[in-house]
């Protein structure tokens, strides 16, 4: 093997870190592995990072309604917005429940799952807008209240509304 960091091969580079990262973790003794308990480091630092969640929630949400905008003004023809806007929607359902806003996970999964089975010249606007008007409310108002009645109800609505629709517009090819 070359000592050569790079190496090309079949139309592709393959670069190999400067750094063996091992250089940068600290072996514990045994003491101290001993009482290391890595749940509770992770729950410390998410701890630390919390009372930033409200505002990064705010900023995807934000970003979402932003891509339906677009959606609105230019036409959901287009692949590049669609996707824009199934991201946005795909970064909201991954990071809701860590953010505090389960529910809101839930109408973010949702419109993923119709804009995954559903063809583009089918997706309904209106049922995509409910969708976003729902995160954007929820996000505003009782994204952290998973008890909250009307939250739930309209999170089961439009999970009926959105599996009734796939069920009669979608690709066949379910999860």
């Amino acid at each position: 093997m070359s000592s050569d960091p790079t190496k090309q091969n079949a139309g592709y580079e393959l670069v190999k870190p400067p750094r063996d990262l091992r250089a940068k973790v600290r072996v514990l003794s045994e003491r101290e592995a001993a009482r290391f308990d890595p749940i509770k480091s992770a729950e410390a630092a998410l701890e630390r990072l919390s009372h930033d969640f409200d505002d990064w929630m705010a900023s995807e949400a934000a970003t979402l309604s932003e891509a339906w905008t677009d959606i609105q003004e230019k036409g959901i023809g287009d692949t590049e917005r669609r996707e824009t806007l199934f991201r946005a929607a795909h970064d909201i359902k991954g990071q809701a429940s860590t953010f505090g806003y389960p529910l809101v996970g839930s109408v973010a999964g949702s419109l993923c799952h119709l804009m995954d089975h559903v063809p583009a010249e089918k997706l309904p606007l209106t049922l995509i807008a409910q969708h976003v008007e729902a995160i954007r409310a929820m996000v505003a108002e009782t994204g952290q209240q998973e008890e909250n009645a009307t939250a739930k109800a309209l999170v089961d609505k439009l999970t009926d509304v959105t599996n009734d629709y796939i069920s009669r517009h979608g690709d066949g090819e379910e999860d």
